[in-house]
């Protein structure tokens, strides 16, 4: 059984002044994951819960003090508390009934990246005619979810893929090396706990370790871990990009030899 405590609705959208009712006395019967959304399903629907830029998630016991920016509380028989904290309030909360998938932020979402509907073949038909930067279409969620800036940065680098380099530009063995890379990227990533720059931390306030694994981002003017060229930063789409020019350069763009995780690299 639950009950929700809602402090703050000016959310990115607000929060619906009856959203409590409809949850309240529920049982919470399974936790899912879409892109970066988190469902939480109920006998009579799902909340929708989005972080934004800096929202987090603290499973904390109740009666814990709230601070500045803890938004909402969802209790829990047993004395649990999940909490919402969000600086920037960028974070969202939906309530749906019927299919949470038919929800105009899920219903248009590609497939997940290290999902068997991502592959060489799916990616090599999306980008045929394509004229964009693959770096730009690799972050378009209509595409394939998940893949975010660094990802998407360090995933190109891997493969040995130009980021400025046209989609509809890249061979079939280049979509399967650039498949292979987005997914040895996500795995390790996911393995040491995400990347953690300035103020990200999992949900037992720890944060990740992946940046000790960053081949090119975040690292202009310094050499690349494989030929030493300093690594080249641009602006693309009002993100930063980085490259390596010599490993990542036209005449370098075939099949890449990936390794396995760790900062050997490929």
């Amino acid at each position: 059984m639950t009950r929700v405590t809602v402090r703050e609705r000016r959310l990115r959208w607000a929060i619906p002044k009856d959203f409590e009712s409809r949850i309240d006395g529920l049982v919470v019967r399974s936790v899912e994951r879409r892109a970066k959304y988190i469902l939480l399903r109920f006998d009579t629907g799902t909340a929708i819960l989005h972080l934004g830029m800096s929202g987090s998630l603290r499973v904390l016991t109740q009666g814990t003090a709230t601070l500045l920016h803890d938004h909402w509380d969802i209790e829990f028989e047993g004395g649990a508390l999940l909490r919402f904290h969000d600086p920037r309030r960028f974070g969202s909360l939906h309530w749906v009934e019927g299919d949470p998938q038919q929800h105009p932020l899920l219903a248009k979402l590609a497939p997940e990246p290290l999902s068997p509907g991502f592959d060489a073949d799916y990616l090599f038909r999306k980008t045929r005619r394509r004229a964009v930067a693959i770096k730009l279409l690799l972050m378009n969620s209509q595409l394939v979810v998940g893949v975010g800036n660094i990802y998407a940065s360090e995933a190109l680098f891997r493969a040995k893929i130009s980021p400025r380099r046209a989609a509809g530009g890249l061979s079939r063995a280049q979509c399967a090396a650039l498949v292979m890379a987005v997914r040895a990227v996500l795995s390790e990533a996911i393995e040491v706990g995400g990347t953690t720059l300035r103020d990200y931390v999992d949900a037992s306030g720890v944060p990740g370790y992946f940046r000790q694994r960053l081949y090119v981002y975040e690292r202009e003017g310094e050499p690349c871990r494989r030929c030493a060229t300093p690594i080249k930063q641009v602006v693309q789409g009002a993100r930063s990009t980085y490259w390596c020019p010599s490993c990542q350069g036209v005449n370098r763009i075939k099949g890449p030899r990936i390794k396995g995780p760790g900062i050997k690299g490929p």
